[in-house]
């Protein structure tokens, strides 16, 4: 005979019993037990017994934040004005502290142009010497210097330096007619006046083959002739 199972077999671990004790005295002490709503009822008049904080409190922490924000902001916006002023005057120091530099050792190169110059007047700048006295003067053409003192220039007394003087109709006002040292800039800066021969204008003067009349004042004619009384 197969043996019967019981009816429990196979339907899996059994649940545990739970015993709640709702009853309002405890059998123990004997007191009366508090219930859930006595807890909220308790909590919700502590929070009203509680002294409400007044408005203002909580405003004015906001208001002081403000303030504080809106002063560190402006320090700030100075601060940054000051340091790129700083900057501008730093950046604008060192260029002309680098400016002047160049412009010394090229003043010191001055004499050495006016004998290349001398030298291609009397056609002794030639050959490999010239080569090399052409990129010289590239290089400091491309440095920033610049050579100023021509003939047909207008006389400028910041610029020419002159020596020598003369008048002419053939010229409007002061010029420059002779070069006799070229002068020299670099930049804004001059390094060197060029000395020249000024010229300035001279009203031309009347022509001297006019015929002279000699009854003008009462004078004689100038070939001493005379008319005689009675002759016609």
């Amino acid at each position: 005979m197969t043996p019967r199972h019981s009816e429990t077999e196979g339907s899996g671990p059994e649940e545990p019993v739970v015993v709640r004790d709702r009853r309002r005295v405890d059998p123990q002490t004997g007191e009366v037990r508090p219930t859930a709503g006595d807890n909220a009822a308790e909590a919700a008049e502590a929070q009203a017994s509680a002294p409400a904080a007044p408005a203002e409190d909580a405003v004015a922490p906001v208001s002081d934040v403000e303030k504080q924000l809106s002063e560190r902001t402006a320090d700030l916006q100075r601060l940054q004005a000051e340091y790129a002023n700083y900057r501008k005057r730093v950046d604008r120091d060192r260029e002309a502290v680098v400016q002047g530099a160049k412009a010394s050792v090229v003043g010191d190169l001055l004499p050495l142009l006016d004998d290349l110059e001398r030298a291609e007047q009397h056609g002794d700048l030639t050959g490999a010497f010239k080569a090399v006295a052409d990129k010289l003067v590239s290089s400091l053409q491309r440095a920033g210097l610049e050579s100023f003192g021509a003939e047909g220039e207008e006389f400028d007394p910041g610029v020419h330096e002159a020596v020598q003087h003369a008048t002419s109709p053939d010229v409007k006002g002061p010029t420059v007619t002779l070069v006799m040292r070229r002068g020299y800039r670099f930049g804004e800066r001059v390094l060197r006046a060029a000395l020249v021969g000024v010229t300035d204008h001279e009203p031309a003067a009347a022509p001297a083959d006019q015929p002279v009349d000699g009854s003008v004042g009462g004078e004689l004619p100038l070939d001493g002739s005379v008319d005689e009384p009675g002759q016609q």
